[in-house]
C-alpha cells in the first residue's frame, strides 16, 4: 500500500521557478532515501537529486546542480524539489521514488516511484 504522489508541476516560462512537492505513505518515510528523475518523451529516465533519510546529504545531477535544491521534511512525510532558473531543456515529467539502497543517481536502485508530475518549460 505504498504510495507516493508527485504535485506541483506545470506551464512556467524560461527563467521561473516551481516547487515540486512528492507526500509518501504506506511506509516508514524516515527510513528511506528519496529522488527526484525526470523523462522526456523517446528519451532515457535521468537522475535530477537525491537526499538521504534524515537529509544529511544532497546529491544533483550536473544539469541541476545550482538552480535546483532537494529538501524533505520527514514529519510531513514530503520531499520537495524546488527548481529555479528554468529552461526548456528541463521539460520533462518528474518522478520522485524511494529505496533503502545504495547509489542514488541510478534508478533502478529505487523500489517505489510516483505516477509524476508535468513540467513544461517556454521560451
Amino acid at each position: 500500500q505504498v504510495q507516493l504522489v508527485e504535485s506541483g508541476g506545470g506551464l512556467v516560462q524560461a527563467g521561473g521557478s516551481l516547487r515540486l512537492s512528492c507526500a509518501a505513505s504506506g511506509l516508514t518515510f524516515s527510513s528511506y532515501d528519496m529522488g527526484w528523475f525526470r523523462q522526456a518523451p523517446g528519451k532515457e529516465r535521468d537522475f535530477v537529486a537525491a537526499i538521504t533519510r534524515s537529509g544529511g546529504a544532497t546529491y544533483y545531477a550536473d544539469s541541476a546542480r545550482g538552480r535546483f535544491t532537494i529538501s524533505r521534511d520527514n514529519a510531513k512525510r514530503t520531499v520537495y524539489l524546488q527548481m529555479n532558473s528554468l529552461k526548456p531543456e528541463d521539460t520533462a515529467v518528474y518522478h520522485c521514488a524511494a529505496t533503502q539502497g545504495i547509489y542514488l543517481t541510478n534508478y533502478r536502485n529505487y523500489i517505489h516511484w510516483g505516477q509524476g508530475t508535468q513540467v513544461t518549460v517556454s521560451s
